[in-house]
C-alpha cells in the first residue's frame, strides 16, 4: 500500500532564507521506507489555509522585511492555523516562523510585530548582538541529541504549556539565559536551527514523520522507519 501525506509550506516563497524546504525533502526521503510520499502545497499571501487538508505544516525563517509582510497576512490565517495546532497537527516552525506562532516579536528596529498567539511565547531583540554558531541540544523526553547552527537576533521566552525542544549543551538557544532551545507544544515543534534541522537530525525527522503518518493512518504499521538506520548502515561499505 502507498501512503500520501499532504504538506503545506507556509510562505515558502518568502520564508525560505535558509533552505527550510529541505526539512520536507528530508521527511520525504525517510517516507520512502514505508512506501509514503509527501505532496507539497505552497500556501502564501492571500491563500487560504485549510486545517482539514494538511498532514504536516512547515513554516520557515526569513529576513525582517519579508517577516513584516508575512505577519500581516498571517492574521487572516490565525483561526485555522490555531485549530490545526490544537487538533494535534504536526507542525515544524523555524526561526521567524517559530517567532510568529507566538504573541509577538520585536524587530531589529524596535518595532513590535504581531504573531498569532497560537503558542504562548514572545520574542525580544538584542542590541547590537546575534546568537551565531554551532549548537547542540538534548531532548529531555527521548534523550536524543540534536545538532545544528543558529543565527538569530531574537530572544524567545516560552510560556504556559510549552516545553523546550532541547536543553542547550553548546550554543545559546532561545535566549541565552535559561538554557532552552526551541519549543514543543502538542505536535508543534519550533527551533532556531538552520541547515535545515531535519536533514541533520534523522531521529527528529522520523519522529515528526511518524506522528503525521500515524495520525492519518492509525491502523497502519510504520515500524519499518525504526529499522531504517540499521538497514542503511548494513548496506554501507566502509573501507579504511
Amino acid at each position: 500500500m502507498t501512503y500520501t501525506l499532504h504538506a503545506a509550506h507556509l510562505y515558502g516563497d518568502l520564508m525560505n532564507t535558509y533552505g527550510d524546504i529541505g526539512n520536507i525533502l528530508a521527511m520525504g526521503y525517510y517516507a520512502k521506507a514505508v512506501n509514503a510520499t509527501i505532496d507539497v502545497d505552497l500556501v502564501s499571501l492571500d491563500d487560504p489555509f485549510d486545517p482539514d487538508k494538511y498532514d504536516f505544516v512547515l513554516f520557515g525563517g526569513g529576513q525582517d522585511y519579508e517577516q513584516s509582510i508575512v505577519s500581516k497576512d498571517l492574521q487572516t490565517k490565525k483561526a485555522p492555523l490555531t485549530r490545526y495546532i490544537e487538533d494535534g497537527g504536526p507542525f515544524l516552525a523555524i526561526c521567524g516562523g517559530f517567532q510568529m506562532l507566538g504573541h509577538y516579536y520585536i524587530g531589529a528596529n524596535g518595532e513590535k510585530i504581531a504573531g498569532i498567539g497560537a503558542l504562548d511565547h514572545y520574542t525580544l531583540s538584542q542590541d547590537n548582538n546575534r546568537f551565531i554558531g554551532n549548537i547542540t541540544i538534548k531532548n529531555a523526553e527521548t534523550g536524543q541529541t540534536y545538532y545544528g547552527f543558529e543565527n538569530h537576533n531574537g530572544m524567545t521566552f516560552l510560556g504556559d504549556g510549552e516545553r523546550p525542544l532541547g536543553d542547550v549543551l553548546q550554543g545559546h538557544g532561545n535566549n541565552g539565559k535559561d538554557g532552552s532551545e526551541g519549543v514543543i507544544y502538542k505536535n508543534t515543534f519550533g527551533s532556531y536551527f538552520h541547515g535545515p534541522i531535519l536533514a541533520r537530525n534523522e531521529a527528529l525527522a522520523k519522529r515528526i514523520l511518524k506522528i503525521a503518518l500515524n495520525r492519518k493512518y492509525p491502523d497502519a504499521d510504520f515500524s519499518a522507519l525504526d529499522q531504517l538506520t540499521e538497514d542503511l548502515t548494513k548496506n554501507v561499505d566502509v573501507k579504511a
